[in-house]
């Protein structure tokens, strides 16, 4: 058994105890050099070393995005320049960008746990991954590859950026056995195979890790049964880490949290008051080996909860449930609540129409008014039928209709028209102009 192994299926007394020394440590660590932790703490009247248990979390004061961003570039950071080897950086599309450091310590740390989640799904050192992440500050590329290359995998670093016919003649050709990208650069590999009749007998896919967008079970069977894979759910966020803060093992019934490196917390994102296993809100999350750039009780945003009770596999790292959505992206349109990633799933189930999509709102003579722009999928075999077209139109005004009360006006866009302007932003892209 490896140390990673013994990690995952320690007594929760002797991970409880781990995690309190080495979040004592980090407490110690952004108090002496961080000064926005040593007024926040100062303010809140608290000693470092009143937190004796993981109950005294809470007492922590919460750390934003906007904390982050007004640390830009360097301000957050617990070590000089000197000691940090990497930098890497949020997209910045609502603002400055949240810029993240490493140190040598946190690169072996981070490729040990992405290489710990490789060999959740399966892969291992006889394996060809095919990286279908941009490569750059996005955290993605870059983290899965180390963490392959950790386990001895072929790494093909292939980006998403790379032409669809392109993908598949590597995929084909340098015998891919494990692809890793986003939900949407799967859904249109998976819709491109089917419009151009490749087989999955003609591939070597065995799995495939999917991740940095939240994404639906019907996008799940829909990859699993077109490329014939068994399909594993990640997730991650830079300013965490990236890749490697948790995923699913092979039960598929929760996101297991890599304790040994993160406290993860459920808040009511109103009251900010933690809520108990089960409870939906929003996900908080502490690192407690970071030194570069560590984070103390992090809001992230994302909407999910702790699933109570043991997993079947014997790991007993708790599991979270995946992202159901964003905690600040509720859109009140004509009078009803909607979440863009419940629109992105209705644009999934339509057949015909590729996974991209942006929704633009705006006023209309004093009132909301909704345009979702998609577009067709290459290769769609009545894509010069006009009536095929408004049919598409049609079916997927009707389905939002039926399914949130509202009218959409629906805009066919070029498929590289869309990827391009969306490319490097996350599914699905919301633009309210209602305000601006």
């Amino acid at each position: 058994m490896t140390v990673h192994q013994l990690s995952e299926t320690m007594s929760k007394p002797d991970l409880s105890q781990l995690q309190i020394e080495r979040l004592q440590t980090t407490l110690n660590r952004v108090y002496r050099n961080v000064s926005f932790y040593k007024h926040a703490l100062d303010e809140h009247k608290i000693q470092i070393d009143t937190i004796r248990n993981l109950a005294d979390i809470r007492n922590l004061p919460l750390t934003s995005k906007e904390d982050l961003r007004k640390s830009y570039p360097y301000d957050m950071f617990a070590l000089p320049l000197r000691d940090v080897v990497r930098i890497h950086a949020s997209s910045g599309t609502t603002g400055k960008p949240i810029v993240v450091g490493y140190s040598r310590n946190d690169l072996a740390h981070w490729a040990d746990l992405v290489a710990r989640e490789l060999s959740w799904a399966g892969i291992t050192d006889r394996d060809v991954v095919q990286i279908g992440f941009a490569y750059g500050l996005f955290t993605g590329g870059l983290g899965y590859q180390d963490g392959a290359e950790k386990i001895g995998a072929s790494v093909i670093p292939a980006s998403n950026q790379t032409a669809m016919s392109d993908l598949f003649t590597i995929m084909k050709d340098f015998k891919t056995s494990a692809l890793i990208c986003s939900p949407t650069t799967a859904l249109t590999l998976a819709r491109y195979m089917r419009s151009t009749g490749i087989h999955p007998e003609q591939l070597h896919m065995k799995r495939g890790i999917i991740g940095s967008e939240p994404w639906s079970e019907s996008v799940r069977t829909e990859i699993e049964e077109t490329f014939q894979i068994e399909l594993f759910d990640s997730y991650g966020l830079s300013e965490i880490m990236g890749p490697g803060v948790s995923a699913e093992c092979e039960c598929h019934c929760g996101l297991h949290v890599n304790e040994d490196h993160f406290i993860v917390e459920v808040i009511d994102p109103k009251t900010l008051e933690s809520l108990d296993e089960g409870d939906e809100g929003e996900l908080v999350f502490t690192t407690i080996t970071k030194e570069a750039f560590p984070l103390i009780r992090y809001r992230t945003g994302d909407r999910g909860s702790i699933i109570p009770g043991p997993c079947k596999c014997g790991r007993t790292f708790v599991r979270t449930s995946r992202i159901t959505g964003r905690t600040d992206d509720l859109i009140m349109l004509q009078g009803a609540k909607v979440f863009p990633l419940q629109l992105l799933n209705t644009v999934h189930e339509t057949k015909g129409i590729a996974p991209q999509c942006q929704i633009i709102i705006s006023k209309t003579d004093g009132a909301d008014a909704i345009e979702i722009r998609v577009a067709i999928e290459s290769n769609y075999e009545h894509i010069d039928e006009i009536k095929i077209l408004e049919k598409l139109r049609t079916d997927l005004g009707k389905s939002v209709k039926d399914r949130f009360g509202i009218g959409a006006k629906i805009t066919f866009m070029e498929e590289t028209t869309l990827i391009n302007e969306n490319r490097g932003k996350k599914q699905p892209v919301v633009i309210d102009k209602r305000y601006s």
